[in-house]
Parts: structure tokens; C-alpha cells; sequence
């Protein structure tokens, strides 16, 4: 579903993408760790438009997405959350899901200001949707609250269903675990399977070694700009390479 083919990228002289290739199958979680500064990040800014590569090719759903902007690449079914949940901390719950849904029809001043039959129609199906994203991620008790007043975990998951209402094909999921405490955690990636099971697509930056073991397969492995290894959790960790990147010489503990 994703391909990214000898991508290289560097900020003032600092090379933070050195040649990466690495590839997403359809309807799997991958995990993709590294050590800190590895370029992670770095793939998923360019990866979601938000920074042009300076060498190298994006495939998405068999078309090259690489000099695309952003809107873009969301409107494509690519679409991407942050590791600080971002949103508006005044609107509700209800209203940060349906300001992400597609085809927003107030945005024009005329339909904005008449509201005709057709702009209340999409936005009582934007209702319906982001009820329906609400429940299923188990935030229909917090509909109406602002953002602001939500836990840490809830505005991660927020920060996913924004992403759900934008009907995407594959999410680029941030640290979604980073800062939640380990029930909400555990909630988190049992709500990131059953979506997988249903065919969504997922790569997932996160540093809790744990939550990649249980979550995804393949994981791949990046350190100093490039990929270094993938497959199973228990493969990388046995890993040579992958334990020197990260302890020196000492080994994993899996």
C-alpha cells in the first residue's frame, strides 16, 4: 500500500534521511522504531506532505505521491496523526470529528450563509459519522465536552478518530500510546486491531517496546537515516545490528 523507494532528506548540512526503502502491506499494523533521531519522524513529514524529500519516491495505492501537498495526500486516503494531540481545546468533542469530515460544505460563504438543503444534509451525515466514530472508540460520553477538558489517553484517541473521519486507507499513527497510562494504553491498541481487522492500514512510530511487541507485524527497524532491519518483533531484537544501534553490545531483553 506504501512504498518509499531511496528517500533522503537533510536540514542545513545534517542529513536525516540517508537512502531509506521500506514498504507497508495493506491491512497490517507496522511498527517502525528506531533510536532516538533515527529519522522516524522525518518519514512521516515527508512521507504526509508536510516536508518535500530532497531525493527519492513515495508510492501510495500505486501512485506516486511524492511532490504532493498535504490536502492532497489526506484526501488520497493517506492521513496522519501527531505525537502531541492536536485539535481545538474550545469546540466539543462532536465538533472536532466533524470539522475533519470530507466534503465540508459551509466552507463557501454563499452555502455558509443561505444554508441550503444540500449543506444541512452533509452536515447532519458528518453528525451521524462522527457519532458513529465517537462510539466506536469509546468517547460517546465525552461528546459534548470540550477538548480542553479531556484526559491525556482520550485526546489520543480523539486525535485518531479525527483521522477515522477523513475515511483514510492508511493511518501514520504518531506515539499513540506515548503519555497514556497503561489501562488506556491496552484500550488504545485493542481499538487499533479491530480497526486493522476491519482492513484499515497502520504505521506506528512508538517507543514503548512493549506495545510494539503485542501490536505489529513486520517491525522495521531505522537508525542513523536508513533502514537497518525488519521483521518480527523477536527477529529484530535477536538482531545484531539492531541491539548495537541501540545499547552498544549489550543484548535485548525481548
Amino acid at each position: 500500500m506504501l512504498r518509499i523507494d531511496d528517500l533522503h532528506r537533510n536540514f542545513y548540512g545534517v542529513l536525516a534521511l540517508n537512502g531509506v526503502n521500506l514498504a507497508v502491506r495493506p491491512s497490517t499494523i507496522t511498527g517502525l522504531i528506531g533510536p532516538n533521531g533515527a529519522g522516524k519522524t522525518t518519514v512521516f513529514n515527508c512521507v504526509s506532505g508536510m516536508i518535500p524529500p530532497h531525493q527519492g519516491r513515495i508510492t501510495f495505492a500505486g501512485q506516486d505521491i511524492t511532490a504532493w501537498p498535504p490536502h492532497r495526500i489526506t484526501l488520497s486516503g493517506l492521513v496522519r496523526t501527531f505525537q502531541i494531540a492536536r485539535g481545538f481545546p474550545r469546540l466539543s468533542v462532536l465538533e472536532n470529528l466533524m470539522l475533519y469530515g470530507n466534503h465540508q460544505p459551509g466552507e463557501g460563504m454563499i452555502a455558509a450563509i443561505l444554508r441550503p438543503a444540500s449543506v444541512a444534509r452533509r452536515e447532519e451525515e458528518l453528525r451521524a459519522r462522527a457519532r458513529d466514530v465517537a462510539r466506536r472508540l469509546n468517547l460517546t460520553r465525552v461528546l459534548n465536552e470540550p477538548a480542553a477538558n479531556l484526559s491525556g489517553g482520550q485526546k489520543k484517541l480523539l486525535e485518531i478518530g479525527r483521522a477515522l473521519m477523513t475515511d483514510p486507507e492508511l493511518i501514520l499513527l504518531d506515539e499513540p500510546i506515548a503519555g497514556v497510562n497503561p489501562a488506556l494504553g491496552q484500550e488504545i491498541a485493542e481499538h487499533l486491531r479491530a480497526l486493522r481487522d476491519d482492513g484499515l492500514t497502520f504505521l506506528i512510530i512508538e517507543h514503548h517496546m512493549d506495545v510494539i511487541a503485542r501490536l505489529c507485524d513486520p517491525v522495521i527497524v531505522m537508525a542513523e537515516g536508513r533502514h537497518l532491519a525488519e521483521g518480527t518483533f523477536a527477529e529484530v531484537a535477536a538482531n545484531h545490528d539492531v541491539q548495537e544501534a541501540y545499547m552498544g553490545r549489550r543484548k535485548w531483553a525481548s
